[in-house]
């Protein structure tokens, strides 16, 4: 089987059997939130680790009633399947990387954010380092002066990939623990005190005894 029809059936059943995976997964475990309950009334933007973004949709359902989030996706092969994925549970997405200052990227977030709508960026993706800062977050959240959330998960029991982002696979009928940070914000602050904050907000969960 050639690499083209191979692509052409995994996007076509991968998305349904992630959804179904996802799903299946969520509905075993157990679930105890740790999240604000301060949620702006006006756009946010979401940050989250590239390894950690399997089950943090759930998470976002509950900020708003009606989900109006679009989440930043690379243009590789794997984010095609993975923009699919959210389509199927209501989330927009927009394709590329604002960590690279692309301008169509930057454009359609900010057309975005206009239209009310939430954006959820892992600041670390989509290729690292683990655990690192890009840019792209600063850029948006000061030009459009949004509030910012951190957000975090973790599962008692797990598979972990052997890839950069060290992505977490919950198992069934594990607990899973979701964390999110009051909304804070970035104006005023320079390029790295702003990462240090952001980036304070993100390890609070590992800190803390939350689990």
């Amino acid at each position: 089987m050639s690499k083209k029809v191979t692509r052409k059936i995994l996007l076509l059943l991968g998305p349904y059997l992630g959804y179904l995976l996802i799903r299946v997964i969520y509905l075993t475990c157990k679930k105890k939130f740790y999240i604000t309950s301060n949620i702006p009334k006006e756009p946010f933007i979401g940050v989250l680790w590239h390894g950690e973004m399997l089950m943090q949709l759930f998470m976002y359902k509950k900020f708003r009633k009606n989900v109006k989030t679009v989440i930043m996706i690379s243009e590789h092969f794997d984010g095609e399947i993975i923009a699919k994925i959210l389509k199927l549970y209501g989330f927009g997405s927009v394709r590329g990387s604002s960590s690279k200052g692309s301008i169509k990227v930057l454009k359609e977030t900010f057309k975005a954010i206009d239209n009310g709508y939430d954006v959820a960026i892992t600041p670390d993706g989509p290729r690292g380092p683990y655990h690192s800062l890009a840019d792209g977050v600063v850029l948006i959240a000061q030009k459009k002066k949004m509030k910012i959330i951190a957000t975090r998960y973790k599962a008692s029991k797990f598979w972990q990939l052997n890839s950069w982002d060290k992505f977490i696979i919950p198992k069934p009928f594990s607990t899973l623990y979701f964390y999110a940070s009051e909304p804070f914000s970035i104006e005023g602050l320079s390029k790295e005190e702003a990462k240090k904050l952001i980036k304070k907000h993100l390890d609070k969960f590992d800190e803390e005894n939350f689990i």
